[in-house]
């Protein structure tokens, strides 16, 4: 198999998983009966905007209004909902902005009212209003320290939960009398409606000691007033009575569909799962034997297979200032190293939402002479890697992924194919 043709099918895997997830098809089926009151649209995510787009479009008959948060570049027009666009991933004055106007569309519901929630991954940081007593600097400096760690995704919005106003199920308390319904589009292993976007519709039920403990853990310095809200007791859980959520696109789904794709491709597909967690050099590397073995011994299956996966690696920066890249540019740089040109493996990897890391390529691809042209135009690909620094090497390569921002996010999509 040549490289193009190989390039082809894994481009065309990675992209029938993202569009499984997108909002057009998967919002009408798993919208609510119809309110018999007004229909008030909430949000926040990289989805959100294309989210509410499907909202309006499916129910003109309804009174809808509502305010939803996006990413910077991913705002759609959304009919009757106001789409507010703010940072990712780190907050900025509009994250700030958009939670308050949130809060304000909130207000004087009735019995007969619908709240719409759409959720989707990004949210933690889209919608930021600090807890009492902290300020959205406090909040910033946090999550930038936490960026760096190496926490994973879980601990990230565990810390979050606690340090918002909006987050960990307050917003399903603001909503009250009216129903609410979640739409959630998960992007975290395990698919825990509290991890997404920090459950701003999901009852809470951690300790604000557990996210000190994480803090702790990772050795992140403690603004005082941050120290001093999660040295608190826990407040009592307010439990909501008219509320639901419902799971309408997944990472585990997403990477069904991929399958689909490649047994049209006369493919065997091999799932590894959709909750793969880790440093992203570390897991890159498991991976790379485990490909070696299909190619070498057909075993766990025999080519030409693609190995499938999903969920959030992590990337540790623990050595200076890092160059540019994200998660999937490094594990795949890590994937070129371990595999040293093995002949008829070839890989991509990419964030669901177009957008790995703050870089725009959605992630990259690995053939089997990628090393190779890197030695031949002067790189060093450990040293690319050391630094932190893949997207450069792909960039230089002209392997990167571009798909620009998706409008979904159901975390991370990585196919290997061994023919």
């Amino acid at each position: 198999m040549k490289n193009e043709q190989a390039a082809a099918i894994l481009q065309d895997i990675f992209q029938q998983a993202v569009d499984s997830a997108r909002a057009g098809p998967v919002i009408p089926p798993n919208l609510p009966e119809k309110p018999r009151g007004r229909c008030v649209v909430i949000g926040a995510g990289k989805a959100s905007a294309a989210m509410a787009a499907a909202v309006d479009a499916a129910w003109p008959e309804v009174d809808v209004s509502g305010v939803v948060v996006t990413r910077y570049g991913h705002a759609v027009p959304a009919g009757r909902i106001r789409i507010i666009e703010a940072a990712h991933p780190v907050s900025d004055a509009m994250s700030e902005t958009a939670a308050m106007l949130i809060v304000e569309a909130l207000r004087g519901l009735t019995p007969d009212d619908l709240v719409l929630a759409l959720i989707s991954g990004g949210g933690s940081a889209l919608m930021a209003l600090p807890a009492p007593g902290l300020t959205l600097p406090d909040k910033q400096k946090i999550t930038r320290s936490l960026l760096h760690s190496g926490a994973n995704i879980k601990e990230m919005n565990l810390v979050r939960r606690h340090l918002s106003a909006v987050k960990g199920g307050k917003l399903a308390v603001l909503a009250q009398p009216a129903r609410i319904v979640s739409l959630i589009i998960s992007d975290v292993p395990g698919d825990n409606p509290a991890d997404v976007a920090s459950g701003p519709t999901v009852a809470d039920h951690s300790m604000p000691h557990d996210a000190l403990q994480v803090l702790q853990r990772y050795d992140i310095a403690i603004p005082e007033a941050v120290r001093n809200l999660l040295n608190q007791p826990a407040s009592p859980v307010k439990k909501v009575a008219n509320g639901e959520f419902r799971l309408i696109a997944t990472p585990a789904l997403a990477l069904q569909q991929a399958a689909v794709a490649a047994r049209n491709h006369g493919l065997t597909p091999l799932i590894l799962g959709d909750a793969i967690e880790g440093e992203s050099r570390e897991v890159a590397v498991v991976m790379a034997g485990i490909a070696r073995s299909m190619k070498q011994y057909g075993h766990p299956v025999s080519g030409p297979a693609v190995l499938l996966s999903g969920g959030e690696t992590t990337v540790t920066v623990n050595n200076g200032q890092p160059g540019k890249g994200g998660r999937n540019t490094e594990f795949l740089l890590s994937l070129a190293c371990a595999l040293q040109g093995e002949n008829g493996i070839w890989a991509v990897a990419g964030d669901s939402d177009g957008i790995d890391g703050t870089e725009d390529a959605a992630g990259a691809m690995v053939f089997p002479d990628t090393l190779t042209r890197g030695r031949m135009s002067g790189l060093n690909a450990v040293n690319y890697l050391d630094g932190h620094d893949s997207y450069s090497y792909f960039h230089a390569l002209d392997d990167l992924l571009i798909t620009g921002p998706t409008l979904t996010n159901v975390n991370d999509i990585r196919a290997i194919l061994i023919a």
